[in-house]
């Protein structure tokens, strides 16, 4: 899934259930409070990201290291790495480069199912919402609505990190390109300096197995995507 759509520069460890870690076995102190309150899922999730977190870690030659989320969730990378993890229902993944290479990297799974009623008309720009209509009329196979949303959150995961600022979902315009399984988002609020470039959008990469749809954004610092 997602280690077909990111560079091989970029470690990725996946797993389909969280039979890897056990609640609490693979935690630091630190991180088993984060989630000392939450519910059982919600630990198992936690729990099992990191450990794949940590894996890719040091296959880059980082030794195991706490990986706390910060005030707005996102995870906290020791220093020299960058990353990104995603986790639905059958699915979790973790991803990291080294920073010197990779300026940001994003990634999102969902179920490849429609979205609930009313969701993709919170989330969609007029002209996403058209292109839906092209997609499913067109295409059939993919939940269109679901890439759409998986797109926006992959957006958000780089943009964050560049920026330390929130973007919603209308400052963002996605195009999917069908075919070539790509998607462009074009920023419409200003965007990020990357490697002394400003940047209008990003570039993207989907995918679609196992009854998933996964999008993944790689930014490198030299130039923009």
């Amino acid at each position: 899934m997602i280690e077909a759509i990111l560079p091989a520069s970029v470690a990725t460890e996946v797993a389909y259930d969280d039979r890897v870690a056990e609640p609490d076995e693979k935690l630091f102190p630190q991180e088993r409070a984060v989630v000392a309150t939450s519910v059982l899922t919600r630990q198992q999730e936690f729990t099992t990201v990191r450990f794949l977190a940590r894996r890719a870690l040091l296959r880059l030659g980082q030794p195991p290291v706490p990986l706390l989320p910060s005030p707005r969730g996102a995870p906290q990378w020791p220093a020299g790495f960058v990353g990104s993890m995603t986790h639905c229902e059958g699915y979790r993944a973790a991803v990291v480069a080294r920073s010197a290479g990779t300026a940001a990297v994003g990634i999102d799974a969902e179920p490849d199912k429609p979205l609930p009623p009313g969701v993709l008309d919170s989330i969609a720009l007029p002209y996403e919402s058209s292109c839906m209509d092209f997609l499913m009329a067109r295409h059939a196979g993919v939940s269109w609505d679901r890439l759409l949303f998986s797109a926006k959150e992959s957006v958000f995961k780089v943009w964050y990190p560049l920026t330390g600022r929130e973007l919603d979902f209308s400052e963002a315009e996605i195009a999917i390109d069908p075919l070539g399984r790509t998607f462009h988002a074009r920023l419409l609020v200003p965007g990020p300096v990357v490697g002394g470039r400003t940047l209008d959008g990003f570039s993207g990469r989907w995918h679609a197995a196992r009854g998933l749809v996964a999008t993944a954004i790689h930014i490198p610092h030299s130039t923009a995507p």
